[in-house]
């Protein structure tokens, strides 16, 4: 039998590191934990769960620390964690029959929790999901200083494990990433990996305009095939347009990109906001798109919530039928608004409860 490792590196992640641990353990033989400059218990704690623990002065570079990290273990295979991923779904049992074979990599599922701003400046936590490499097989190693990759050309494969993952509720790990993004961009100015981590990071930081112009280059360089990130990177790309008003530009990839993004809910969705703020930006220029709003939402609804394609929570169910809501309310259809508000309100979507409340005034 195959053993297992779990392996992490960590600072100061007494608030969590816990609970990944106690959620985790039962998947692996062994614990490696490297600790690169704590200050508070985490070395106390991963010690009480059996790990053992070494240091690592942290010298800006994510793939060499966890590639140090790797090297501590003896164990065939290495799971990588965080220490804000918990284990919500999945067993050792479930990893055995792919533990058989060390031609492939693991990728484990995650929900990533985040802040969603909702009308009137409040905000309410949203998760979207997402797909990482993190089950490797022993020798396998990282690169990239940042937003780290595995080195390799072994296939991955979704395997079995459900984690939550709660780090995008922390503040002030953005303007450190951007700093290293941008260092590894200067090395290599046309990585569309790299480009697409800027953008995404300066689109986090609201500066849109700023994001806009990583996320051009990144469409004009990233493949076509092959390139995991590509679909995210342009549904995101369209959204920092509409921040920055660039409508012209967004509805030009949004009328190109159909093609090739046609199965994701998310992308539909960007569409429908796209599509209905460029209306309100400059009604008689881009009234032709007003049936398109609609359409783009059924859409949603029609593909569902497929979280192979990584995206938002909801944008195909609950957040694409709130937005039906809207549209028919606006459009004088009550009847049809409260039963997309309903189906809504049927997943607890708080802005759905709100609008049936309304509308029963």
């Amino acid at each position: 039998m195959s053993s297992l490792a779990i392996v992490m590196i960590v600072k100061n992640e007494e608030e969590s590191l816990s609970r990944c641990l106690k959620q985790a353990a039962g998947l692996a033989d062994k614990i490696y934990i490297t600790d690169t400059g704590s200050t508070d218990r985490t070395r106390e704690i991963a010690a009480a769960y059996g790990a053992s623990v070494t240091e690592y002065v942290w010298d800006q570079d994510f793939a060499a620390a966890r590639n140090f990290a790797l090297s501590q273990s003896d164990c065939d295979w290495n799971l990588v964690l965080d220490a804000d991923e918990y284990l919500i779904r999945g067993s050792r049992k479930d990893l055995e029959e792919f533990l058989k074979q060390t031609d492939r990599i693991g990728a484990i599922e995650r929900k990533d929790y985040y802040m969603e701003e909702l009308p009137g400046g409040r905000q309410e936590t949203a998760f979207a999901h997402s797909y990482t490499s993190r089950l490797l097989p022993k020798g396998v190693k990282y690169k990239g200083r940042i937003h780290e990759q595995v080195d390799g050309e072994l296939p991955i494969y979704p395997i079995p494990l459900l984690f939550e993952h709660d780090g995008y509720l922390r503040p002030g790990k953005a303007e450190r990433n951007l700093d290293i993004l941008l260092e590894e961009l200067r090395e290599a100015p046309e990585d569309s990996y790299f480009l697409y981590q800027t953008a995404e990071t300066l689109r986090g930081l609201k500066r849109y305009e700023e994001a806009c112009q990583y996320y051009g280059k990144f469409y004009r360089l990233v493949p076509k095939q092959g390139a995991g990130y590509r679909a995210n990177g342009i549904i995101n790309y369209l959204y920092a347009l509409i921040e920055a008003k660039a409508w012209d530009t967004a509805l030009g990839i949004a009328d190109k990109e159909e093609k090739n993004l046609g199965n994701y809910a998310d992308f539909y969705f960007a569409c429908g906001i796209l599509f209905m703020q460029a209306i309100l930006a400059d009604t008689r220029k881009y009234i032709a798109y007003l049936p398109r709003i609609e359409q783009s939402y059924l859409k949603c609804l029609e593909i569902g919530e497929v979280p192979e394609n990584q995206g938002v929570g909801g944008t195909g169910s609950f957040r694409a039928a709130y937005n039906l809501g809207t549209w028919y309310e606006v459009a004088g259809d009550a009847a049809k608004a409260r039963e997309y508000y309903q189906k809504a309100a049927e997943e607890a979507y708080r802005p759905a409860l709100e609008r049936l409340a309304s509308l029963k005034k």
